[in-house]
């Protein structure tokens, strides 16, 4: 990027026309929002096998794991076997960083239950979940076979709750779990944008080759440096 790489400089009057214009596209964009939504609402559901996970009490049933509420919302954080803190995925990392005890409090109030399921081993997710600091229920599927089965993470779903019945209402990957990720939507916000070469973006703004390769500094995704200041070996 060059220092001249900026946005065009224009007079308050010009700037507010063009920041009107966009206005009209964003509304658009939020009422396609709102219809996408309208659509999801009205999904069928599918009927879910009996199946357990394990947490901190041993075996527990999908049916369980929604601790009284009637929805169930589960993200699938991709694992890396016996593998140390820092080669563990910098995206699923990065997804967990905003989902607080503040944001679960308020997907209750709507009767949401949110949790994370991993084909880890127990004891090493709950590690890692401790290392975070992070206090989300965690359970190890390694041993659900295929009921829960995903392309080994990243996949987010939901999950509705009747008497003794679970179902599978909704499911998405890849980009479709932005939701959980408020920094690209903040980023989006702002004149760089996220910083990537799939971005349409002016000529000389400032653009990394991969997507998400900022999510990982110094061997670590980046999460992991408000954690601890330890070199990777």
């Amino acid at each position: 990027m060059t220092e001249s790489a900026t946005p065009r400089i224009v007079g308050s009057d010009e700037w507010e026309r063009a920041r009107a214009e966009l206005l009209d596209r964003e509304k658009a964009h939020t009422r396609a929002g709102d219809g996408l939504a309208a659509a999801r609402r009205r999904l069928p559901m599918m009927r879910m096998e009996p199946v357990e996970v394990v947490g901190p009490d041993g075996s527990i049933s999908l049916h369980d794991v929604f601790a009284g509420r009637r929805m169930l919302l589960v993200y699938h954080f991709m694992w890396n076997e016996g593998a140390p803190h820092d080669k563990q995925c910098e995206g699923c990392t990065h997804s967990q960083a905003a989902m607080n005890a503040a944001v679960r409090a308020y997907l209750a109030e709507r009767d949401v239950h949110y949790v994370v399921f991993s084909s880890g081993p127990w004891n090493e997710i709950v590690a890692y979940r401790d290392f975070m600091g992070w206090t989300t229920p965690w359970y190890s599927t390694a041993d659900s076979a295929d009921v829960l089965a995903t392309r080994n993470g990243g996949d987010l779903r939901c999950y509705l709750r009747t008497d003794d019945e679970v179902f599978k209402t909704y499911e998405t990957k890849w980009r479709g779990i932005e939701a959980m990720l408020p920094t690209l939507q903040l980023l989006d916000l702002t004149p760089y944008g996220r910083q990537e070469a799939w971005e349409d973006s002016p000529a000389g703004w400032p653009q990394d080759d991969e997507a998400g390769s900022w999510w990982r500094r110094d061997g670590r995704p980046v999460a992991q440096w408000t954690r601890t200041d330890a070199t990777v070996e």
